[in-house]
């Protein structure tokens, strides 16, 4: 059997199925390839989406049209917005998903996807056609023996590549529970000159909650009038919440643990992969933190129609005997019994410096790499990875440009920059501090950012687009009203009054009354009729009010970022020639040269932010370069 796709994505986890649906709904004629069709977009981990920045990732793949946030929305069983004591640069959406319903909703999406086709199958070889001067992607081949032709792969094997799961002593081939590894994709690409490493990662006991004592346990909440995910207005909010919980380790459930550090695969020298930083297993805890007598724990429910609770902190890969017995050991679920204990994983990945901005291999014309196997960790920033490959391999098609996001119009711009040009030395987690932007680059702007490229692109529907329009229409009438029109004394003294706030000595601009912190625009539009009348005469809703009142709270510090990031994309405009021979620039330093003839910067902005090229490397390339 030979079939002949424009696209094949190998993986339908987050980051294949975000690549597999938009270069369909492209009109590329895609095949998607999984190992198990009942596991699409599994939530392996976490049955979360969002938190402190993956929350804007998610915006963002929604502005652009990428489809998370929307299956987030219709599976949602919890949502919080995270950090609402900060300002609203970090403010983080998060929701807790049924995690069956979150799969079974991306595959009746893919399915009814028009161009897009699946196949239950393992990857064991990609093929090319070598007789070019550059290799180029000419298939893929499978464990059943059949053949796909094609011209363009997506590579989101995530964990699965050469995968190997231990718990103590025991391990066992496998890319999660109860699925089996794959093989033949890492032995091709280091054939073909890639160069390939190893990380870990690692999963928490799942519990009965049958047997949890929820009694003894601190209740966290969802919001009480919780937003959503996606900016399309067919998505509602979460109705009829569940409640997370909070429990605590203790000095005794630290020493348990401690009993089974000798046969921990993380510290016995088994595991040669590198783990996450910020999401490091308990024992990795116990061990960075000696200090510390407790660790907070979150218990998360993985369904409204399951008994299975995640205990989210308490990812581990020691002995089964050690969890279970630490386990008991913690207040609430002394009796608790446990569906599986929790494992790490190893599998295979490939440096991202070996990647273009466009997601696309360098050694491979038309092979681009997204997820897990580019050294990242997270769903959030693999379905990113994944929506901007299965872009751009779609424009490769039709012979148009990559789309590049620079590091001032989205988190999904910071991350792929980071992957491409500063590489990975472990699993790679996005942070606001990673963004420069951040008070651009805010979740309650994601739309007014990307939506018109996700229009331009084709993602967007002209309805949506419609809405998009009128909404921005009215948040810019309502700032506008506020520049114009005043607030006379008499308007606002008994306002400030019933918040306990001195009098104003005269009549201020409404915008100047909401450049307060002390003051909210909602609260103005309560106490001032003539406001609240243009507030209702033009429609806007209590979403519009809150993201005009931001954008004026914070219009110095964004005006003073948009100038920043204006002058430094004058690096980003110099480009420096392909193949260029960095060799013959004595005047760099050595490390700056080996690094520049690795990465291979198409920049001075991108030279710029390599790990090793410091400012006087930078100053040599512009008298070089610049103009």
């Amino acid at each position: 059997m030979t079939e002949r796709y424009d696209i094949i994505v190998i993986g339908a986890g987050h980051a294949g199925c975000e690549a597999a649906s938009a270069a369909a709904r492209l009109g590329s004629r895609t095949l998607l390839i999984t190992i198990d069709m009942e596991k699409i977009a599994s939530m392996s981990c976490n049955p979360a989406v969002g938190g402190v920045a993956k929350g804007q990732i998610v915006r963002e793949i929604d502005a652009l049209g990428g489809m998370m946030g929307r299956i987030t929305d219709h599976s949602a069983i919890q949502f919080r917005m995270l950090n609402r004591s900060k300002g609203a640069a970090m403010w983080s959406p998060r929701a807790q998903c049924d995690k069956r319903e979150f799969s079974q909703a991306w595959r009746r999406t893919l399915e009814n996807t028009h161009k897009l086709y699946l196949w239950q199958d393992s990857v064991t070889e990609i093929l090319f056609d070598t007789s070019g001067e550059k290799p180029r992607v000419r298939g893929v081949k499978t464990r059943m023996g059949v053949e796909f032709e094609t011209s363009r792969v997506v590579l989101t094997a995530g964990t699965f590549l050469d995968g190997v799961m231990h718990c103590g002593e025991a391990h066992a081939e496998g890319g999660r529970a109860g699925d089996q590894a794959s093989h033949g994709i890492t032995e091709t690409l280091r054939e073909m000159g890639f160069e390939c490493g190893r990380m870990k990662t690692g999963t928490p006991v799942r519990l009965d909650a049958r047997t949890i004592n929820f009694e003894a346990l601190e209740v966290q909440e969802g919001d009480a009038e919780p937003s959503k995910f996606s900016f399309d207005p067919d998505t509602e909010p979460v109705k009829h919440q569940l409640p997370c919980f909070m429990v605590y380790t203790s000095k005794r459930v630290h020493d348990t643990l401690r009993t089974g550090f000798d046969r921990s695969p993380l510290f016995n020298g088994t595991i040669s992969g590198i783990g996450p930083r910020y999401c490091p297993s308990i024992e990795d805890k116990l061990r960075t933190f000696a200090d510390k007598e407790q660790h907070q724990l979150f218990l998360e429910p993985e369904g409204r129609t399951t008994n299975e609770y995640y205990l989210n902190g308490f990812s581990s890969s020691l002995p089964y005997e050690v969890q279970l017995s630490a386990l008991h050991q913690i207040r609430g679920l002394e009796k608790v019994h446990a569906y599986r204990t929790g494992y790490a994983i190893e599998y295979d990945y490939f440096p991202p410096t070996q990647l273009k901005h466009s997601l696309e291999s360098k050694l491979i014309d038309n092979l681009y790499f997204a997820g897990q196997v580019n050294g990242t960790t997270g769903y959030e920033e693999a379905a990113a990875q994944g929506l901007l490959a299965g872009i751009n391999a779609s424009l490769r098609v039709e012979g148009a440009e990559p789309i590049v996001l620079q590091r001032d119009e989205a988190y999904i711009g910071v991350l792929i920059d980071d992957l491409v040009v500063k590489g990975v030395d472990e699993p790679y987690r996005m942070f606001t501090s990673r963004a420069e932007y951040r008070i651009l680059l805010r979740q309650d702007n994601a739309d007014r950012r990307l939506t018109p490229l996700g229009y331009k692109l084709g993602l967007i529907s002209d309805l949506r687009y419609q809405k998009f329009n009128e909404k921005i229409s009215r948040v810019d009438s309502l700032i506008s009203y506020t520049r114009q029109q005043g607030a006379k004394i008499c308007e606002i003294q008994n306002y400030l009054k019933s918040l306990g706030l001195p009098e104003i000595s005269q009549g201020k601009k409404i915008f100047d009354l909401a450049l307060r912190n002390d003051l909210t625009l909602a609260g103005l539009v309560g106490a001032l009729p003539k406001l609240s009348k243009f507030v209702i005469e033009n429609n806007i809703t209590e979403q519009d009010i809150e993201e005009a009142e931001i954008e004026i709270k914070y219009s110095g510090y964004i005006e003073r970022e948009r100038q920043v990031a204006e002058k430094l994309h004058r690096l980003e405009n110099i480009a420096i020639p392909e193949g260029f021979d960095y060799n013959a620039m004595q005047s760099l330093t050595i490390e700056a040269r080996q690094k520049l003839n690795r990465i291979r910067p198409t920049t001075i902005g991108q030279a710029s932010r390599i790990p090793g090229v410091s400012p006087a490397d930078v100053n040599v390339l512009l008298v070089k370069f610049g103009r």
